[in-house]
């Protein structure tokens, strides 16, 4: 165990170390330094930050869990991201660096006005403070517990509670040191760094797990048999009525969370924001898609694997103990190599850092582009600015902490809860974006009207239950809003009646003077990369090819 630790503690100060120098004497002075790393991101670059800031705990093991329990349809969080992407890379992408824009509230402001920029503004960075940082900290904590086993380092009478809360402690110094020091090019080399190792990784675990079930004389396609023997549905890609990702789902709420994350969410297109021209935003953006479409290669196979040897092994059973949260480690045990084991942490923490790192960065650049310079102090300095930024990722990153158990400890479901609180207000930020892009005439008063019902339909249809006593005074549920499967059409509900909402105001009581018109401010050059189309288009196709295949097959 000794040995694990210290390769652990190699490949994290090794990443640490490679990022200060790539990024040295690197100068942080203006907001769009330290914010959008001078506008100087490649492709490459934009490609692994994209990947390594959404790719977490919650991917690694509440996919793979997903996996384990109901097969290949759960690929919908991964596969339908690369059709997002296109989108992103096709149509948002041009009219976003077109804005010049470092902030979505700023978008917003140039569409709507000040007032939705703040709202906006100010909602992100309460979502980031109270959902997605704690939700990142606490996945991150307990899932590093259970790999390296870090609860034994700790005195018998040390409470399960006191143990995360230490790991969290040091998660959030590690990951806060990137974003409040090195700025957004130090997030992105850091993130591509754990990119190449979490790819490495991640394969090098679908491949051992797959050899673990093989036999001498067995083939993939022999194993793939045995697998559907077992389980007939195990490589289906439409999920079944009452799976999570029933599929119906895909075109309603699946759909919907998954296009506002990757075509309007400040924490992942902030990297795309950075970029020196279209051409190579375009380029970092498809290359993403790409690997998103693979994902599942090494984010949902091992859980199907590790279902399949759950009725051949016992001890591997044992381990699992019914708990599809525990599958994925519990593979990694088996099949990685003990010297190997402590890499594979590293990767995984690194993956959280990439995910706590960047959301701290995208915090600072809503505060102190969209409040601080705005209000607080209009004339402020460069250097103030991106010092505001610095306090900010601070006071945000130790309120994330104090926050992260007391949140989620004790939840039932940890991902499903999360899920809730996101769709609050993914729904109503991408309804009015929406109407924004595609409607010239609805002003600022219509977007907020929106928002804001928006806001209490959401919170209204997510958590309220209503009971009522049967004749015998028992608790009989009356109403009770399922998130999985129907709560997912309910935000497609939601999503075209807000629209509709909307473009009425828009078009009769809340009419612009004149309509919407966007102007080139010239930030990069916006000469689109030629195969943009092409490539988009091929891995359009490419998803629709993977879907009807595993459908028939």
């Amino acid at each position: 165990m000794a040995f694990t630790i210290a390769t652990f503690l190699f490949f994290t100060i090794l990443v640490a170390v490679l990022t200060w120098w790539t990024v040295r004497g690197s100068k942080n002075e203006t907001d769009t330094d330290f914010f959008l790393a001078g506008r100087s991101l490649t492709g490459a670059f934009i490609a692994g930050s994209l990947l390594l800031t959404n790719l977490s705990t919650e991917q690694l093991i509440g996919l793979n869990a997903g996996a384990f329990k109901e097969g290949l349809s759960v690929m919908a969080w991964e596969v339908i991201a690369g059709c997002s992407l296109v989108v992103l890379a096709l149509f948002f992408l041009p009219r976003y660096l077109k804005a010049g824009i470092a902030t979505i509230p700023q978008f917003f402001e140039d569409r709507y006005g000040g007032a939705v920029r703040t709202a906006t503004a100010i909602l992100f960075i309460v979502a980031y403070m109270l959902v997605l940082l704690p939700f990142t900290l606490y996945t991150g904590a307990t899932g590093l517990i259970g790999m390296l086993d870090l609860a034994t380092y700790f005195p018998e009478q040390t409470s399960e509670l006191t143990v995360i809360w230490t790991v969290i402690i040091f998660v959030a110094a590690v990951g806060g040191a990137y974003a409040i020091f090195g700025g957004l090019k130090a997030v992105a080399v850091s993130d591509t760094f754990n990119g190449v190792g979490l790819l490495i990784g991640g394969l090098l675990i679908t491949v051992l797990s797959w050899q673990a079930i093989m036999g001498p004389d067995d083939t993939v396609f022999s194993v793939v048999a045995k697998i559907k023997q077992q389980n007939p549905d195990a490589f289906k890609s439409l999920g079944k009525s009452g799976e999570d990702v029933h599929w119906p789902t895909l075109f309603s709420g699946v759909l919907l969370l998954n296009f506002f994350y990757w075509c309007s969410n400040q924490q992942i297109i902030q990297r795309a924001f950075a970029a020196k021209n279209l051409a190579e935003g375009q380029k970092g953006v498809l290359i993403a898609a790409f690997f998103k479409i693979l994902a599942p290669f090494a984010l949902v196979l091992p859980g199907i694997i590790a279902a399949y040897l759950v009725t051949q092994d016992p001890e591997f059973a044992a381990k699992v103990g019914g708990d599809a949260n525990k599958s994925y480690g519990a593979l990694v045990s088996k099949v990685l190599p003990e010297w190997l084991i402590g890499f594979f942490a590293a990767v995984v923490v690194g993956a959280i850092l990439s995910t706590f790192n960047s959301v701290l960065n995208s915090a600072a650049t809503l505060f102190s582009l969209d409040v601080y310079k705005r209000f607080l102090r209009p004339t402020a300095s460069m250097k103030e600015v991106v010092f505001s930024g610095q306090a900010c990722s601070l006071l945000v990153g130790v309120l994330a902490v104090v926050a992260a158990p007391l949140i989620f400890h004790g939840q039932d479901s940890v991902f499903g809860f999360f899920q809730k609180l996101n769709g609050v207000y993914f729904i109503p930020l991408l309804a009015i974006m929406m109407v924004g892009l595609f409607h010239k005439w609805a002003d600022g008063r219509s977007a907020l009207i929106t928002f804001f019902v928006g806001l209490a339909a959401m919170s209204v249809g997510t958590f309220a239950t209503w009971s009522a006593e049967d004749a015998e005074g028992n608790l009989d549920p009356g109403w009770v809003v399922n998130w999985f499967g129907s709560g997912y059409h309910f935000m497609g509900v939601v999503f075209l009646a807000l629209v509709i909402l909307q473009v009425g105001l828009g078009g009769s009581l809340l009419r612009r003077s004149k309509p919407y018109e966007q102007h080139d401010v010239g930030a990069v050059d916006l000469t689109p990369w030629k195969l943009a189309p092409y490539v988009g288009a091929a891995l359009v196709l490419f998803v629709l090819g993977i879907y009807f295949y595993f459908a028939v097959n």
